[in-house]
């Protein structure tokens, strides 16, 4: 086995089921796999009707596997499936090495990479759920190894059983724990989200594929409309590179603002446990007025990708939405770009001119609800000719001897909260 300092190496297996995704699944494991610092040194696959009950591969499959991790020297297989606690525990037997299936191996990148508070919380509650049934007495310390030999007529008959239970009732606390302490931070989020739509700004919410560039334009947008232009997020080519959900105000040229999100990539197969765990992470999905799919444009399997994108979302309750779809990276295709199709753009988030198009688009379905007044405002209520300039798009502005008189771009809310100085009133 290879010492804790070097990398680890590990043999990827995945049964085909008929499947015609298999080959791109099998793909983006390998790419799972490095993105959790993993070096992959062989590549097994078996075709089959159904899965084994015992071990998932047949046992053919299951004795070539053992003598490649031999082979190999590799320190874990990683099976491209969710298994069964009995079929990992059967194939940790047999091939005499560790066993973790995808959702174990998402699990630990989300694990190794969450930041914040509550996306620990999130991804902590996601393992113990995958643990709780996969407990099992060999993984468990047995009493008998904590409190001797059982002398003074204490017995240790069934102590493995009990110390299992113990373990389950540990756990079940714990989740029980998390839940409620999840549930005071979005009760926090809740207030602050309700806060936000009180002052009716727009929000927008980038989501998609993971590393499909959601990270870099949302820099790009900060970079040049940003309130605070330091507020970068993180990017990185790896699948998973950011988990928590960024929120950013942007203030435009004519002083129409807006909230911009980015929110966590999707994954094909996407274990249960973290949709559930994160739906609160993708609530600024969930409560966005607007969403900006983005898409890998020089991925092949970009088609699999948006549906993929489109599942989760459907999953986690984030539907009738009005949706935008930008196709990134065209630069790697040398496309030409910007491109613009309705409310579809083939882009490249790097260039000026794209960003441009994708702001355009973005303002059209978000300022929707703006209109154009005039106002005539006493001189006394130069609070309100403040206001304006300072929140509405202001067109002109004149000083009569009733008062100022101010043409400006705002919303209808703003509009009907000074209706008694409207020009037209």
């Amino acid at each position: 086995m290879h010492l804790d300092t070097e990398q680890q190496t590990a043999v990827i297996i995945g049964l085909n089921l008929d499947n015609e995704q298999f080959e791109y699944s099998m793909t983006e494991l390998a790419a799972l796999a490095e993105a959790n610092n993993l070096e992959v040194v062989a590549r097994l696959v078996q075709k089959l009707d159904h899965p084994d009950k015992a071990t998932y591969f047949g046992k053919g499959k299951v004795e070539e596997l053992k003598m490649t991790v031999l082979d190999k020297d590799a320190d874990m297989v990683i099976v491209n499936d969710e298994l069964s606690p009995s079929q990992i525990r059967n194939l940790e037997k047999q091939t005499e090495t560790k066993i973790i299936d995808r959702t174990g191996l998402i699990l630990e990148i989300f694990a190794n990479r969450a930041r914040t508070h509550e996306a620990k919380l999130q991804v902590q509650l996601a393992k113990l759920q995958y643990q709780l049934p996969r407990l099992h007495t060999s993984a468990s310390q047995r009493l008998d190894q904590q409190t001797g030999s059982g002398g003074g007529g204490f017995t240790n008959r069934g102590s493995g059983e009990s110390q299992l239970e113990l373990n389950r009732r540990v756990i079940e606390k714990e989740i029980s724990h998390i839940k409620q302490e999840l549930k005071d931070i979005q009760k926090s989020d809740l207030t602050q989200r309700k806060q936000r739509d009180g002052k009716n700004i727009p929000t927008v919410a980038l989501v998609g594929y993971t590393n499909a560039g959601k990270s870099t334009i949302m820099n790009q947008l900060v970079n040049r409309y940003g309130e605070n232009q330091e507020k970068q997020v993180m990017v990185k080519n790896m699948l998973f590179a950011t988990l928590d959900t960024s929120v950013r105000k942007l203030i435009f040229d004519d002083n129409k603002t807006m909230l911009l999100s980015d929110t966590v990539g999707f994954v094909s197969k996407l274990p249960h446990q973290l949709v559930k765990a994160f739906r609160s992470t993708l609530a600024e999905a969930a409560n966005a007025d607007l969403l900006v799919q983005v898409v890998d444009e020089a991925d092949e399997n970009k088609e699999l990708m948006m549906k993929t994108t489109e599942q989760t979302l459907k999953e986690i309750g984030v539907e009738n939405i009005p949706m935008i779809t930008v196709f990134n990276k065209a630069d790697i295709l040398d496309e030409p770009r910007p491109q613009r199709a309705g409310d579809n753009l083939i882009m490249a988030a790097l260039e000026e001119d794209s960003i441009d198009e994708l702001v355009q688009i973005i303002r059209e379905n978000s300022y929707k609800d703006y209109v154009t007044e005039e106002f005539l405002i006493p001189f006394d209520k130069g609070d309100i000719v403040n206001y304006l300039n300072t929140k509405a798009n202001v067109l002109s502005t004149e000083y009569v001897a009733e008062g100022t008189k101010v043409k400006a771009e705002l919303t209808a809310v703003d509009s009907d909260r000074f209706k008694q100085y409207l020009i037209n009133n």
